[in-house]
């Protein structure tokens, strides 16, 4: 166990601890290291336990919440003293020159996922808040007392204007390009959570509006920038398992209701909720409380169920490691699946090509299998007895490999071979100091010093939307198939035109509206309902959503 009085620190040689060694950091680093101390702060005594990092859960803890922000700039205040700053670090990329060279963030969605992502930037200036449910985001109108508070985020953009220099999205799913689309095309720099959109589309607009407008952007995968995921390609690059032609991937999830029908209650909207603005791009329905806080996750308008919220998370290292880029087809299967409401259960194929092979190791064409909702891979021969496919919470992934067998929780987090042998590759990889679990305030951190690098010398955050936006397509293909398994056939997918292709004109596509089931004198009584669709417009539909009157995306760049 290492204790922080242990780690040397300098501009020139950061370090950082993972799996119990030291690691030198390059210098294109984290500007300071208050997260160090807000760690010691949540964990005790001043010593980083890694096991209680690493089953760490990225759960909103409102208690931990509440004092966190004054004692993250507290301890910022103190850790900066001791730490040189890292040269490239500029303010050359804000819109604005504050006398403490410090960003203007506005947040939009801040009842959730937002407000812990805000905390991760307290060193920073928050300057607006906003959110459709002012209940639900009152713990972080609390937190940022200073900041001035909003419904309507494109009411935010207009007041606030130019003033504004970063833009941190955490709204559900639905929302998501829209907002973040509007803040590119004005030139701010964009931290979005995961999934980075809700359709194929709405990611490869925000990929090239990012170049474009050349901002530095971030999906909140916060383990992306852990030392795991690091550690873990470096083995595999390394050629310490072989040729990868198989991975397992799991979770638990969901955690929230999925497979339910649309609720028929009609409910009184509260007043601290504006329907409208929640509703967003969304075709209009009734308000039900069933929807929102939280389980907005597992309706289709809204969410793209347990495989859109954990995929991104749980798949980050394999397409990292393995360098996926675009599946060539993808097939799905699921528990019973409505046109309302996600599954409680999946799983997902995915078929890639061969990539360019690296130079300690081949990348011959491989299959990824995902599972959720309670289902695990069947691969006994593969695992060792007892072994508890989620230890840490989240999920995780086997690689089958021609020599070797590797398994790591989510994020890339605690890799071992099956064999036990410890592979000794030498990091090169740069890391983010303090990164070494899957917690919140590395990840938006990194983020804030590539905005404030020009962009000819930016080192982009490794989640950065030419990265996590193609990523984020694979992993709604992987929605789609779930959606359009009622075709019985693997799905081959065109990368270039973001189209199916082997999805017929005359093609028709039967999903469930409502399934009844009662016990009537002893006897079962089934009563379910079907609509039937065009299943090549309705593929469309769901690549690129049609939104409703009023709400309208930039142009593609």
């Amino acid at each position: 166990m290492w204790s922080m009085k242990n780690i040397p620190m300098s501009g020139k040689n950061f370090a950082t601890v993972a799996s119990g060694q030291l690691f030198p950091i390059m210098e294109n680093s984290m500007k300071d290291s208050s997260l160090f101390k807000t760690m010691e702060h949540r964990y005790g005594s001043g010593i980083l336990n890694l096991k209680k990092l690493t089953n760490y859960k990225p759960a909103i803890q409102m208690e931990n919440l509440n004092n966190s922000r004054r004692n993250f700039l507290k301890h910022s205040a103190i850790a900066t003293a001791g730490i040189s700053i890292v040269p490239s670090f500029s303010v050359s990329g804000l819109g604005h020159k504050a006398p403490s060279d410090k960003m203007n963030i506005v947040g939009v969605g801040v009842g959730g996922k937002g407000h812990p992502n805000l905390v991760g930037m307290a060193n920073e200036n928050i300057i607006g808040l906003c959110d459709v449910d002012w209940k639900y985001a009152e713990n972080c109108f609390k937190e940022f007392p200073n900041a001035k508070r909003y419904w309507d985020w494109r009411k935010m953009f207009d007041e606030l204007g130019s003033s504004i220099d970063g833009v941190m999205v955490a709204t559900p799913d639905h929302t998501h390009a829209i907002v973040a689309a509007t803040a590119l095309t004005l030139g701010k720099h964009v931290y979005c959570q995961k999934p980075l959109t809700h359709s194929v589309y709405e990611s490869r607009l925000l990929t090239k509006l990012a170049v474009k407008h050349k901002v530095a952007t971030q999906m909140g995968n916060q383990g992306n920038s852990g030392d795991g995921v690091r550690e873990l390609c470096e083995w595999i690059w390394n050629g310490e398992i072989g040729e990868i032609k198989e991975v397992h991937a799991w979770t638990d999830r969901p955690i929230w209701p999925q497979g339910l029908q649309r609720p028929t209650q009609l409910m009184k909207t509260p007043k601290t909720l504006d329907w409208n603005l929640f509703i967003g791009t969304a075709p209009m329905r009734p308000f039900n409380e069933i929807y929102t806080p939280w389980n907005w996750r597992g309706w289709w308008d809204f969410g793209t169920g347990a495989f859109g919220d954990m995929a991104c998370h749980v798949l980050d290292p394999v397409y990292q490691s393995l360098k996926l880029g675009s599946p060539e087809k993808v097939r799905g299967c699921s528990t019973a699946i409505n046109t309302e409401s996600a599954p409680q259960a999946e799983t997902v194929e995915f078929t890639f090509p061969a990539r360019d092979n690296l130079p300690k190791v081949g990348m011959p064409p491989v299959k990824v299998y995902w599972y959720d909702g309670g289902l695990y891979p069947n691969v006994s021969e593969l695992l060792p007895e007892g072994e508890n496919l989620m230890a840490d919470g989240l999920g995780g992934c086997i690689f089958v490999g021609s020599k070797d067998t590797l398994i790591c929780g989510c994020g890339g987090f605690n890799s071992r071979l099956v064999s036990g042998r410890i592979p000794k590759v030498t990091p090169y990889l740069r890391r983010i100091p303090g990164a070494i679990g899957y917690v919140d305030g590395f990840h938006e951190q990194d983020w804030i010093r590539a905005c404030k690098e020009s962009p000819e010398s930016r080192v982009e955050g490794t989640s950065n939307f030419a990265y996590s936006g193609p990523f984020n397509e694979m992993v709604l293909l992987g929605v789609l198939a779930i959606r359009l398994q009622g075709l019985n056939k693997s799905l081959k997918w065109d990368a270039e035109k973001m189209r199916i292709t082997n999805i017929s004109a005359t093609e028709e596509l039967k999903i469930i509206t409502s399934n009844e089931f009662k016990v009537i004198d002893g006897h079962p009584h089934f009563n379910t309902q079907y609509a039937k669709f065009n299943a090549l417009e309705t593929a469309k539909e769901y690549i690129q959503h049609t939104y409703r009157e009023g709400w309208n995306l930039p142009a593609m760049a």
